[in-house]
């Protein structure tokens, strides 16, 4: 049976873009559902995505992901926005149907779906977000639209969250250096770090784990990097008896979600999961 991928090209735009897993990722997805379609690499420098985007249906695309530092520049491009590209103002995602561009963000709902995946529901549940950067915004934006309790952004430039504060009631901002950091923490039900501290190839890592002593051991930690799988937060938490997950979950969930939108079809979330990990974990370092 044929199938309206087939024959088609998808890709992931982003500068850099060698060190991007979307290409294993999706193309062990096609595969598994027996699409003929390629999913490949484009390297898009900064800047340029606006003078690129016209001549993409020419290449054969029936759509691509894009990564940094496009998914802010996209979003006035597109024909049409979802409503969470709308919400976070960044497009992961671009479908390309009869030359219109249909744009989407996967990412909050990536990490919701990984959240459920551990048994964690953060509905009516007070929340502490580590950081206020780009990946900051598509979680706690998503985790106010379920109807959190609230979320503390706790980070060092609290200007940088300012915005989030005033998109939702839920939201407040809190300086790490400021005794409420502690405070909100001895309260927290679920703890997110959404910082590149700990990340494989990033030099910078947390100061001190010390403030994880203030948070109850009943709270799970989450942290938003994969690479390395098991971070120095994660042991920490572990060994002060916390549920803990990586962001593996959200990266393959966001990958599901796009394939939803370019394959214009419900997935099985288990079955491309499984696909996933195979070919993911070995090239993460990890045996299955």
């Amino acid at each position: 049976m044929s199938h309206i991928l087939d024959g088609k090209q998808l890709a992931v735009i982003g500068d850099p873009i060698e060190h991007s897993l979307s290409p294993l990722i999706q193309q062990a997805m096609l595969d598994e559902l027996g699409i003929r379609c390629s999913y490949g690499r484009i390297r898009v420098p900064a800047g340029t995505v606006a003078a690129w985007l016209p001549g993409a249906p020419d290449l054969n695309l029936a759509g691509f992901n894009a990564t940094m530092p496009h998914k802010t520049d996209l979003v006035p491009l597109m024909d049409t926005l979802s409503d969470d590209a709308r919400m976070y103002r960044a497009v992961n995602t671009v479908v390309i149907r009869d030359g219109r561009f249909h744009g989407h963000n996967t990412d909050g709902e990536g990490f919701l779906r990984s959240l459920h995946d551990e048994g964690v529901r953060p509905e009516g549940k007070r929340v502490v977000v580590y950081g206020a950067g780009g990946a900051a915004r598509s979680v706690v934006l998503k985790l106010a639209a379920q109807g959190v309790e609230n979320i503390a952004v706790c980070c060092r430039t609290p200007a940088k969250a300012e915005e989030l504060a005033r998109a939702s009631t839920r939201v407040s901002v809190i300086p790490l250096q400021d005794q409420r950091f502690v405070d909100v923490l001895e309260r927290a039900e679920l703890f997110i770090n959404c910082t590149p501290l700990g990340m494989q190839g990033v030099p910078s890592q947390f100061e001190s784990f010390d403030f994880l002593d203030a948070l109850p051991s009943s709270a799970p930690v989450c942290d938003l990097i994969y690479r390395p799988l098991k971070t120095r937060l994660l042991e920490e938490a572990e060994r002060r008896g916390h549920q803990t997950m990586n962001g593996l979950g959200m990266l393959i969930h966001q990958a599901i979600l796009a394939l939803e939108q370019f394959a214009s079809q419900p997935l099985d979330a288990e079955r491309m999961k499984a696909a996933v990990s195979k070919k993911l974990l070995p090239a993460l370092g990890h045996a299955v």
